[in-house]
């Protein structure tokens, strides 16, 4: 067995599963927890659609899964949902733990190239590749031919910059509060620059504003995303930039298809993740060809 089941978690209608296993990628032990909906243990190989959820700064598997309620709504459209760590932990990286916004918790779902994190911080192979390789060898009910991206803040640009990587991969994508244009964002030049050094042009294939410009592949699914604008990230620190995702977007193959909604009154937590979830769930689904 690949993984290790530490918990097994009765909640809804289906199953949380709390689990463990040793990355190829990260070389280091790596949580994941994953939500098998009401049906699964009766379902068919590869009948259950996948949404990956990629959650944010500091954040372990267990944030969404215990605040953003993705549960009932997995259940009610039958899809499991993965959530994947946020970096490596335990690399023992000199550094790597001195603050909030880089290294540990804050692995910005790239593959570092600077000589300290380049060995270790392979959270894009992670995530688009070993991950889902070694889950549907598992889980052989799931079916990760089928899948979709989603994610909150730094997640919520994993999973732009993941879905635009990788045209055709991803059946849709949707975003709570993303940083939209990292390179010109505080918290994504001080990633990229730790991450991939200081050449700009490395960073602008991870930044979702710049891929959509260049992106070739297939443009049926819109893009969803939530900004709460009572988020001091997006009215104060200007880490978000949504803005930018739409301008650049209207000479793209996703012209007029980036859904922004500013919400009033909203912030950055999770109360206002899932507030939203029940939206993005049937966004989703639509995709995913499983609307009831």
């Amino acid at each position: 067995m690949t993984f290790t089941t530490d918990s097994t978690i009765f909640t809804f209608e289906g199953k949380l599963l709390k689990l463990t296993h040793d990355s190829k990628e990260t070389k280091t032990p790596m949580n994941v927890n994953i939500y098998l909906p009401k049906g699964y243990d009766s379902a068919s190989d590869k009948s259950i659609p996948v949404l990956l959820y990629l959650s944010g700064l500091t954040c372990t598997p267990n944030n969404a899964s215990e605040k953003a309620y993705w549960q009932p709504q997995a259940d009610k459209y039958g899809f499991a949902v993965v959530f994947p760590d946020t970096s490596p932990r335990g690399a023992n990286i000199a550094g790597e733990d001195d603050s909030w916004d880089f290294g540990t918790g804050a692995g910005f779902y790239v593959d570092a190239t600077t000589e300290n994190y380049k060995s270790n911080y392979k959270m894009y192979s992670y995530i688009h590749s070993e991950l889902q390789t070694l889950l549907q060898e598992e889980f052989k009910s799931l079916n990760f031919d089928n899948i979709s991206i989603t994610g909150h803040s730094m997640g919520g640009y994993g999973a732009l910059s993941g879905f635009l990587q990788n045209p055709g991969k991803y059946k849709s994508v949707s975003a709570f509060s993303p940083i939209s244009n990292p390179v010109k964002a505080p918290w994504g030049k001080k990633a990229f620059a730790g991450y991939l050094g200081d050449n700009k042009e490395d960073w602008s294939q991870y930044d979702p504003t710049e891929l959509i410009v260049k992106y070739e592949g297939p443009a049926d699914a819109t893009i969803l995303i939530h900004v709460g604008k009572a988020d001091p990230f997006y009215f104060r620190d200007a880490q978000l930039l949504p803005e930018n995702l739409v301008e650049a977007s209207k000479d793209s193959k996703f012209k007029d298809k980036v859904e922004l909604h500013l919400v009033e009154g909203y912030d950055h937590s999770y109360y206002f993740v899932s507030s939203f979830v029940a939206q993005h769930a049937a966004h989703h689904a639509k995709y995913l060809g499983i609307t009831p």
